[in-house]
């Protein structure tokens, strides 16, 4: 008898501040509907997962791989000046690892981004050139992998 792997619930909070842009082997990739800044969430799909220590070490290991992976894409594509990678947890406790591309020209630098200003949602146009900017190159990245 083989052991159940509990179902992924993303939460409805990341549900509602992000669009779904991918399912990479260990994360569902989100976009930040912030569109102020490049801002990518890494959510490992493991069920009831507060801290990157309650991941098995397999798992620590593919999210270090992914988000390292993220974050070159990010800077390659968005040029970016800093990348900003964060587990905060306080508001949404379910694990997520936010990935925002700054740049000292942007409204908050060199503050975290957090509660600086209200949120700017993205038009659809943004949404579908972000898209068309990032899912190939992540494909391909995956692809050779």
């Amino acid at each position: 008898m083989s052991e159940q792997i509990p179902p992924f619930n993303l939460h409805p909070q990341l549900a509602n501040d992000s669009f779904e842009l991918a399912d990479l082997p260990l994360c569902k990739l989100l976009l930040c509907n912030d569109s102020a800044y490049p801002w990518f969430i890494l959510v490992p799909k493991v069920d009831a997962i507060t801290e990157v220590y309650q991941l098995d070490w397999q798992q620590q290991q593919q999210l270090l791989n992914e988000s390292s992976l993220l974050s070159e894409l990010l800077m390659q594509v968005f040029a970016g000046d800093k990348m900003n990678v964060a587990a905060l947890g306080n508001v949404v406790d379910q694990l997520h690892v936010h990935h925002v591309v700054r740049y000292k020209t942007d409204a908050s630098w060199p503050k975290p981004i957090w509660g600086q200003q209200p949120l700017t949602p993205y038009t659809d146009e943004q949404l579908a050139n972000i898209k068309a900017q990032l899912l190939p190159k992540l494909a391909c990245v995956l692809a050779s992998k």
